[in-house]
């Protein structure tokens, strides 16, 4: 495996690690329950789900890298551009469902540890 494919992976399974370490620190640690609004009523968010989370945004980071650089001259800038726009754009989940301060705090940090990661770790140097 070259370096290239093994820094890819390392960052798109450390994304969502980062936010499994952020979760367990805030909810079986610190005692945060996280909860958010849901169409139907509430619904805690478990590890499995900010696993989930994480590396679908991970794979689908790496996707749309893999196409800005087979079809576009400057792709490592707009990824960049679009990676830190839907990271702003994902801010508006927690920021408008969670419940309480506390949770919306966490859900917010989960959202930015994971765009970090991949803001970071994708874009080729």
């Amino acid at each position: 495996m070259n370096t290239s494919i093994r820094r890819l992976l390392v960052t798109v399974l450390g994304a969502p690690t980062l936010a499994l370490v952020v979760w367990a620190l805030a909810v079986p640690l610190a005692g945060t329950t996280l909860t958010v609004r849901m169409a139907g009523g509430t619904q805690t968010v478990d590890p499995v789900s900010v696993a989930v989370a994480g590396l679908v945004a991970g794979l689908a980071g790496w996707a749309l890298l893999a196409v800005l650089e087979r079809w576009s001259a400057r792709p490592g800038r707009i990824w960049t551009i679009i990676a830190l726009v839907v990271c702003a754009l994902s801010l508006t989940g927690p920021l408008g469902s969670a419940v309480g301060a506390a949770a919306t705090l966490v859900l917010v940090l989960l959202h930015l540890a994971v765009g970090a990661v991949l803001v970071l770790g994708l874009v080729r140097r």
